[in-house]
């Protein structure tokens, strides 16, 4: 079974466990970008659209993978496990949409806290639980273990909100403040980390680069994370935390960096539509916390990170389904399984990343101008940006089912 740079494949779940969530977000990116496009304006509901319906879609169907692949984590019936995380976020998010629409209905506000909640703390605290029984832990599954518990602060924290304006909690006086924590935990703590935590590993297996510097992999997240917990301290103390602010972004800033650099030395340096995927993103991530601090950018901050979460996820998308189909078929017996090239071709991801390169500079460049028309295009590219990553796992997994429907595998 394939083994390298300490990665095993051997309690890999069936490729069904990822599929249905990276489908799932490429679903829920078409019904964003048509809310983007035809100008519903509620900013909850594509804030959370893009969050859960799109990135924990993704991310969730990648720790499914991760897990036994980076940190030699195995979940037992993953299968039965992933489909009721499946289910119940699937549902919760059409739930909370419909709370968001209709905020007079107070019904909506507790099933959704109830379904999604549940669901996604059924699935980070079975994960949270396999990861801290890990006694000899990499750099990578020490950086999934505090992405996950950033997860679970940032869940609970969504719940008490989703509660307390449905009228169950009486908390008014603390919206604010726990906004701000949750936004804090989910944005630096969940999805930061966790790109960082794949990024030790992945980033010098697929592109064959020099390894970080030690220095970052060991306490870079632990750094982060713990300037989390302070950030979260001060705010409920009400004290300023803007010295906590500009160490968390100068961390992730030299984070960047030196990503780019290592993907500048790789050895391997053929054109490849991920590598620029991680390159856009690490640029992204740089203007965004550069941007951080001054008040008439703060557009631009939030489009460049959105920019950089994007695309380290399209960036992974890209690789890990058709190495998965390409893993399962052949080790499944099927000789016909396709290579990985044909499973999703090079240069439909370099078209992508020209889709979404050009949607982001649309989008910074109208956060100067401001034009109707403007907005009207980036919105038709970011519904062809999902609707074109959709398609491609879509057609991704018909070959794999077509496969084995119409061929018959080899006995070893």
């Amino acid at each position: 079974m394939f083994n390298q740079g300490g990665l095993s494949l051997e309690q890999a779940p069936p490729i069904s466990v990822v599929l249905r969530f990276f489908i799932t977000g490429g679903i829920f990116g078409v019904i964003l970008s048509l809310f983007m496009l035809f100008n519903i304006d509620n900013s909850l509901i594509i804030v959370h659209l893009l969050g859960l319906g799109v990135m924990a879609s993704f991310m969730l169907g990648a720790m499914f993978q991760m897990l036994p692949v980076i940190a030699g984590v195995v979940i037992k019936t993953p299968t039965k496990k992933a489909l009721v995380v499946h289910i119940l976020l699937s549902l919760g998010i059409l739930l909370q949409i419909s709370a968001f629409s209709t905020s007079s209905n107070p019904y909506l506000y507790l099933s959704s806290s109830i379904i999604l909640g549940g669901g996604l703390l059924y699935a980070s605290i079975l994960m949270f639980k396999r990861l801290i029984e890990i006694k000899d832990h990499s750099s990578s599954s020490k950086g999934m273990l505090f992405a996950i518990s950033s997860f679970i602060i940032t869940i609970i924290l969504g719940v008490v909100m989703l509660l307390t304006i449905g009228g169950y909690l009486d908390m008014p006086y603390l919206l604010l403040k726990l906004r701000d924590i949750h936004y804090s935990f989910a944005i630096f703590g969940w999805v930061t980390l966790l790109i960082i935590a794949i990024s030790f590993q992945v980033i010098e297996m697929f592109f064959v680069t020099p390894k970080y510097p030690t220095i970052m992999t060991k306490y870079l997240i632990l750094s982060l994370f713990s300037l989390l917990v302070i950030k979260s301290i001060l705010i409920f103390s009400s004290i300023d935390t803007i010295l906590i602010d500009i160490t968390l972004s100068s961390l992730l800033i030299i984070y960047a960096g030196v990503t780019l650099h290592r993907l500048y030395r790789r050895r391997r340096p053929t054109a490849d539509g991920s590598v620029w995927f991680w390159r856009f993103g690490m640029i992204l991530l740089i203007i965004s916390l550069s941007t951080f601090f001054i008040d008439n950018l703060r557009d631009i901050t939030y489009i460049s990170f959105i920019g950089f979460a994007l695309s380290i996820i399209f960036a992974m998308v890209y690789k890990i389904v058709p190495f998965l189909v390409w893993f399962h078929l052949s080790n499944q017996g099927y000789m016909e399984a396709p290579m990985m090239h044909d499973i999703i071709h090079p240069k439909r991801v370099k078209i992508h990343f020209f889709i979404h390169l050009t949607l982001f500079i649309i989008l910074i460049i109208n956060s100067f101008l401001n034009f109707t028309t403007l907005n009207i295009v980036s919105n038709i590219f970011l519904t062809i940006s999902f609707s074109w990553i959709l398609y491609h796992i879509v057609i991704a997994t018909r070959k794999y089912y077509y496969i084995q429907r119409s061929f018959t595998p080899i006995k070893w």
